[in-house]
């Protein structure tokens, strides 16, 4: 299995969340937060990524890669930021109100 196919699930999970969560008030600035969240966490994963990978902390098998890098790093790894800058504050978003006590 390749590390795509391993990201689609948790990709389409995040496009499905992300959807679900387009009723609830304030879409737009929150779509709008989340994708200033997502600049920032593939920065820092494009850096991060690839000083570990220089370091030699980690490598990936290349018959696993699409091939597309960004310096060092496969592009799937940038995946699961990206799903965190959205599935998060979607999920946030469709969770019950908790009553304070």
């Amino acid at each position: 299995m390749t590390y795509a196919l391993i990201c689609l699930p948790f990709l389409a999970a995040t496009a499905a969340v992300t959807a679900l969560s387009a009723r609830r008030p304030h879409f737009g600035p929150r779509m709008a937060a989340s994708a200033a969240a997502a600049v920032l966490l593939l920065a820092l994963t494009a850096v991060f990524d690839n000083a570990m990978i220089a370091a030699g902390l980690f490598t990936y098998p290349e018959t696993h890669l699409l091939g597309l890098k960004i310096g060092r790093a496969p592009i799937e790894d940038f995946a699961y930021p990206l799903c965190a800058a959205f599935a998060v504050p979607a999920v946030f978003v469709l969770l019950p109100e908790r009553r304070r006590a």
